[in-house]
């Protein structure tokens, strides 16, 4: 599975396209796509300094600051509060034949198997840590679903990206890794996904502009 830094300069236009990445977080894709020769905008309300970011909710980027090339988001649209606005923003923000490219969680899709090696990972880093292990099964499905009330479905994301972009490329990934410990989770979660074994709790989405 490629990271999604991968994917997104897969599917960029050679540099220098220009870039606006929603809810940057501390800045690690920004500053990998402006190392490679892109104009990148990025923004969160807790943007890091520096010239390539901005103390922005998406909600205030004018359309006037675009048009853009490609639109960026890693995690961040199920934090949105109105979700049909925010994909509204996106299509006003890119150029016609722009890319939207989004890495996101369907966590609505966690069932018992998934919850069960949830759980059996969860102890398992608790162990090697010499940390506190999670307790009961129920106690961490109560857990994940407060942590994730009010938040947007993976589904609803869908929905609103399908009915404004066509579709380039819509998959299901792993998601939970993100939590758990880095790249040799992910080649797990992924292989069990195509397995079969657990549900994929991430989806990727590339959409083009009409």
């Amino acid at each position: 599975m490629l990271s999604f830094a991968e994917l997104v300069e897969r599917e960029l236009a050679p540099a220098p396209a220009r870039v606006l990445e929603i809810g940057c977080g501390a800045g690690a894709l920004a500053t990998r796509l402006a190392a490679a020769g892109h104009d990148v905008v990025a923004i969160d309300p807790s943007a890091p300094p520096g010239p390539l970011f901005r103390r922005l909710k998406l909600a205030e980027v004018e359309p006037a600051d675009g048009p853009f090339d490609a639109i960026v988001a890693q995690h961040s649209l199920h934090h949105v509060g109105d979700l049909e606005a925010a994909a509204d923003r996106i299509v006003e923000l890119l150029r016609p034949g722009g890319l939207v490219l989004v890495d996101e969680l369907a966590w609505e899709r966690l069932d018992g198997p998934t919850l069960d090696w949830l759980y059996g990972q969860r102890r398992a880093l608790a162990a090697t840590r010499g940390s506190e292990p999670p307790g009961s099964i129920d106690a961490l499905a109560a857990e994940w679903e407060a942590d994730h009330v009010g938040l947007h479905t993976g589904a609803a994301l869908l929905f609103a990206l399908g009915a404004r972009f066509a579709p380039r490329l819509v998959e299901d990934v792993a998601g939970l890794y993100y939590g758990l410990g880095g790249v040799a989770t992910a080649v797990l979660e992924q292989a069990l996904i195509e397995q079969q074994a657990i549900a994929p709790i991430g989806f990727r989405f590339v959409g083009v502009r009409a």
